[in-house]
């Protein structure tokens, strides 16, 4: 639906709700914007406040031995700090095996990852330009 309105998908999940005076500055904890589900094993909240600006923040949890299968590319400089758990994560063909505090970042590259732990890793990515 996204494509078909030439929108990114979070102007679906776009509101108005919190406090006028710090909406285009703050995200409050309990007021993310999630997309995905625990079915998919991923779910992923938009830190930034808005979709304007030169990058966007989000919080990706990644279920126990979730895998993203297929490479995903996306036409961006992408940088990841891993909060918790472990990951193993490719950029090209290269395997990294990440673990809770290591980061990362690439321009222009594709990836995937599979949480292999039995924990969830929780990633703050920074994205640039935005894609949601």
């Amino acid at each position: 639906m996204a494509n078909a309105f030439d929108v990114p998908v979070s102007w679906f999940f776009l509101t108005n709700d919190g406090d006028e005076a710090e909406r285009e500055f703050i995200v409050r904890a309990d007021a993310r914007r999630a997309l995905g589900t625990t079915e998919e094993g991923l779910i992923e909240e938009l830190l930034s406040p808005d979709l304007g600006g030169s990058f966007e923040m989000f919080r990706s949890v990644i279920e126990p031995r979730t895998e993203m299968k297929e490479v995903s590319f996306r036409d961006t400089e992408e940088a990841g700090y891993l909060v918790s758990g472990q990951l193993d994560f490719w950029i090209d063909d290269q395997k990294f095996s990440l673990t809770a505090g290591d980061s990362f970042r690439f321009d222009h590259k594709p990836c995937r990852w599979h949480n292999t732990g039995n924990a969830q890793a929780i990633i703050i990515w920074v994205v640039s330009p935005p894609v949601y």
